[in-house]
């Protein structure tokens, strides 16, 4: 069975990287106004055509200024579009956005770019998340382990997040995924079909929340991950 797993892998990234390179850029260059729309439904096919399902607990604020999510792999990003349409910015480190294909996507799509080994990363970073929320009028995505992690425990959270939120005075809302490393493992290249399950827990409005909010929020997606998998079984 695993060779299927495996074939179901390449498969996956191939429809990814196809549909991205001849759909969605294109797409995205030809009908500018409409990037939130094309994005949502290009994925949603991507996600089908992986074999791939959506599934949702909780709600996703409106007045979230960001949404901060664990990592394992491209398809929580591909998913997390599929699942909405609120037109979100997501932070994407530097390297990223010199890449060939998914390069472009991120620049035609507005992303923010992330140069983590420069210190002035962190004053840009700022200056682009403060433009979202006041001029852009978009949410940010962002994961702040800060890479794909292989295991359940989360990794540190990166300080950087906490600092522009506290700064702003963003309502963060702190968003679970479990299911995504199933549908396409990037780790043991394997791949099958699969829900990709998000739960939203609440938001947290920075300006009025405790000093220690940002490790009260990485101790209570930790419990909500442990939980599903206890309980339902799903790794995430």
């Amino acid at each position: 069975m695993k060779i299927f797993a495996k074939i179901r892998f390449y498969w996956g990234a191939t429809v990814i990287s196809l549909n991205t390179a001849v759909l969605m850029i294109p797409a995205l260059m030809l009908f500018n106004k409409h990037k939130s729309t094309i994005v949502h439904h290009i994925n949603r096919l991507t996600l089908f055509m992986m074999g791939g399902k959506l599934a949702q607990e909780g709600t996703m604020d409106p007045e979230a200024d960001m949404f901060v999510m664990n990592h394992q792999g491209i398809v929580d990003i591909v998913a997390m579009e599929a699942l909405q349409n609120n037109h979100l910015r997501w932070v994407a480190k530097k390297e990223l956005f010199d890449a060939l294909w998914f390069g472009n996507l991120l620049r035609h799509g507005e992303m923010i770019s992330l140069d983590r080994s420069s210190k002035a990363g962190l004053l840009k970073l700022i200056k682009d998340v403060k433009a979202s929320k006041e001029v852009l009028h978009r949410p940010v995505a962002i994961f702040p382990e800060g890479t794909r992690a292989k295991e359940q425990p989360l990794l540190n959270f990166k300080q950087g997040t906490k600092m522009i939120a506290n700064k702003l005075g963003l309502k963060v809302q702190p968003v679970i995924i479990t299911g995504s490393k199933w549908v396409l493992n990037e780790h043991d290249r394997t791949g099958h079909s699969g829900t990709v399950h998000y739960k939203f827990l609440p938001t947290i409005d920075v300006s009025k929340a405790e000093k220690n909010w940002f490790e009260t929020l990485h101790d209570d997606m930790q419990k909500a991950i442990d939980d599903e998998y206890a309980n339902d079984h799903r790794s995430r």
